[in-house]
């Protein structure tokens, strides 16, 4: 892993409030949902918090191997790791904000709130300049033109 790479990932993600957090559930399945993204400092981990009896906790525990995608209007950014369930309360409290707070009522002392910690090994992400404006834009001459659209950069980063 170079700096720049997990530098460009990190700029990538910043200021996206929600990822979809997919884990392999008992049955092997796939199964994906919006979680709230914590505002940390991006080092190649994710934190989220949920509640210890909801599925994304169980499915970690049962197998930690996951993906979360994060993305709006031309950047899209897809990480994969293996998670794992942080009960520590000073992390609860260092990373708990009013908008936790809707979700869990109960406070971050409450041992019912957990966080899940996604440590990404890797990250690929599609990054178009310029938005959903310009990628419209590129379609447009893509099949006026009869040339391949220009889709932006896409890069395999390896964060491990």
């Amino acid at each position: 892993m170079t700096t720049d790479q997990t530098r460009k990932v990190a700029e990538l993600i910043k200021g996206e409030r929600f990822g979809f957090l997919t884990t392999i559930r008992t049955d092997g399945t796939l199964t994906s949902r919006p979680m709230t993204l914590q505002e940390v400092e991006f080092d190649g981990d994710l934190w989220f918090f949920a509640e210890r009896d909801s599925n994304p906790v169980q499915h970690v525990t049962a197998s930690p191997q996951v993906n979360v995608g994060v993305g709006s209007g031309g950047t899209w950014v897809s990480l994969t790791g293996d998670a794992v369930v942080v009960t520590d309360t000073a992390k609860k409290r260092e990373l708990w904000n009013g908008a936790v707070e809707a979700w869990f009522p109960q406070g971050p002392d409450d041992d019912s709130v957990v966080l899940i910690k996604v440590e990404a090994d890797s990250a690929e992400y599609w990054d178009s300049p310029g938005g959903r404006l310009a990628t419209a834009f590129s379609f447009v001459k893509a099949k006026v033109t009869g040339e391949r659209t220009d889709a932006g950069e896409n890069e395999k980063v390896d964060l491990s």
